[in-house]
């Protein structure tokens, strides 16, 4: 997801965006626990879009 994109999210679509990428995010960590994945960039860059989010989310509530 690009940051355009996600900068034209509301701020409660910011929110569900969130949890739902921490959700699968935590199953990636999961199952690379359990048996390593084909692809550990996933995990990498799915933090940094978590991170992303967060970023803007806190941009447009501080604007409010």
């Amino acid at each position: 997801m690009k940051t355009e994109e996600i900068r034209n999210l509301s701020i409660e679509d910011l929110k569900a965006k969130i949890a739902e990428e921490q959700k699968a995010l935590e199953q990636l960590e999961m199952t690379h626990a359990i048996s390593p994945i084909a692809n550990p960039i996933e995990i990498r860059n799915a933090r940094k879009l978590v991170a992303r989010l967060k970023t803007i989310l806190t941009e447009k509530q501080k604007q409010q």
